[in-house]
């Protein structure tokens, strides 16, 4: 059974998935890229040279499901769907894609790091009808903390117009980085949830908010502060991402006042987080994908192939 190949290659994570014909879900294998113990992240150039080792051990893990034909390839080549949109670590898949549609004589796609993102929680959630209307949501991750109207398109199936955006640190980085103060290993999301979870505190922290825009620089200094005063790591833990929450829930609640009552859906890495899942489930009935979907994948990619094949 023939499919539809989809590559991702971002500042975290190696990704391709395969979604064969007539199936809903992709089949995806992915790899963090390795960052040394105590640093908060990759250089660009780093990040490339990881990806280039590590992308043709990932679509080996595919080798079962690309025996039965590869109909379409598509790649993500850019962060975001707007002019100087740009980051090296997508030049590999998005080569790597040209490269296999040359030799295989299939089309090729490219689609931004963000709508894959979209598409994949569409999927994950079993909610892509959605893509047929307008809906909000919030791409929340290391290197983005972007609130998205998005809107179904002709000719890239989706299109994602940033209307909120974290003024300063975005979520993810804040995450990291108090994790660090913690003494927890990059990425620090994981175990920072673990650690809240153990929290005894009950905290309603004040989101800084400028219209749809939020700052998030201001929590930091406030974690460095209570660790310094003695507070208990997990209380920190549970404060930190408690105000993330305040920011992105303050955020949302802005655009509906603008935009209407749309859905709303949460994706990238941060969301993948129980608490703030739940909190977004009560609070507006937020769709998530699980979290396979949710963290950086190539998931979205391949569906935004089939779909963009299917309109030829």
């Amino acid at each position: 059974m023939s499919g539809y190949l989809g590559l991702d290659t971002s500042n975290y994570t190696t990704s391709a998935a395969y979604l064969a014909v007539g199936e809903d879900k992709p089949v995806q294998a992915k790899q963090l890229l390795p960052v040394k113990a105590g640093e908060m992240g990759l250089r660009q150039s780093d990040a490339v040279f990881h990806h280039t080792r590590q992308l043709p051990e990932i679509l080996e893990r595919l080798a079962q499901p690309l025996t039965g034909g590869v109909v379409a390839v598509a790649a993500s080549d850019r962060p975001q769907q707007k002019d100087g949109s740009y980051m090296p670590c997508f030049l590999v898949g998005a080569g790597a894609a040209r490269q296999l549609g040359a030799v295989l004589g299939v089309p090729v796609y490219f689609f931004t790091h963000q709508q894959g993102h979209v598409m994949a929680a569409l999927t994950g959630a079993e909610c892509l009808s959605l893509r047929e209307q307008p809906f909000l949501a919030f791409h929340v991750s290391g290197g983005t903390t972007d609130a998205l109207l998005v809107e179904p398109d002709e000719t890239c199936v989706i299109r994602c117009r940033v209307v909120g955006h974290s003024l300063d640190l975005k979520a993810g980085q804040l995450i990291d980085r108090v994790g660090g103060l913690l003494g927890l290993t990059f990425p620090a999301g994981p175990a920072l949830e673990q650690l809240a979870l153990q929290a005894q505190g009950v905290y309603k922290p004040k989101a800084t908010l400028r219209g749809t825009d939020c700052h998030l620089s201001g929590v930091e200094n406030q974690c460095r502060d209570r660790l310094a005063k003695g507070e208990p790591p997990a209380e920190i833990a549970r404060f930190c991402l408690d105000s993330v929450g305040a920011a992105v829930e303050g955020m949302t609640e802005a655009l509906l006042r603008q935009y209407g009552d749309l859905p709303v859906v949460y994706v990238g890495g941060v969301m993948s987080n129980s608490l703030l899942k739940q909190r977004f489930t009560d609070r507006f009935g937020g769709r998530f994908a699980p979290p396979a979907y949710s963290a950086d994948n190539a998931a979205g990619i391949a569906c935004l192939c089939r779909l963009a094949h299917e309109r030829g």
